[in-house]
């Protein structure tokens, strides 16, 4: 397995990206609407409001946390906001890199 260097990386800020990745993660709402962003690309919140039955407030709230952690991306047309997946956030996350950070 090819070793990636940790030279002059700031672990600090590191496990803090993490920690925000991972927070997002941890919520079982979140994570289904991640599913749904996988399984249908760009998704319009009001087409989100429908799926989850939830209101836009708490849809745009999951959203939001989603988007900081850079666990998705926002396109904006007109009024409408689109969401899909960031892939290459999430295959990252469990990347050699982060791997590589826990290994002695």
């Amino acid at each position: 397995m090819k070793e990636i260097p940790l030279i002059d990386v700031n672990l600090d800020k590191t496990f803090e990206e993490y920690e925000s990745k991972f927070k997002a993660l941890a919520d079982k709402k979140r994570l289904e609407i991640m599913y749904e962003l996988t399984q249908r690309g760009k998704v319009c919140v009001c087409d989100l409001c429908e799926i989850f039955q939830m209101p836009q407030s708490k849809i745009s709230y999951h959203l939001k946390i989603l988007l900081s952690a850079g666990l998705i991306k926002k396109e904006t047309k007109g009024t409408w906001s689109y969401y899909m997946l960031n892939d290459e956030q999430v295959n990252h996350l469990l990347s050699e890199q982060l791997c590589c950070l826990f290994r002695g």
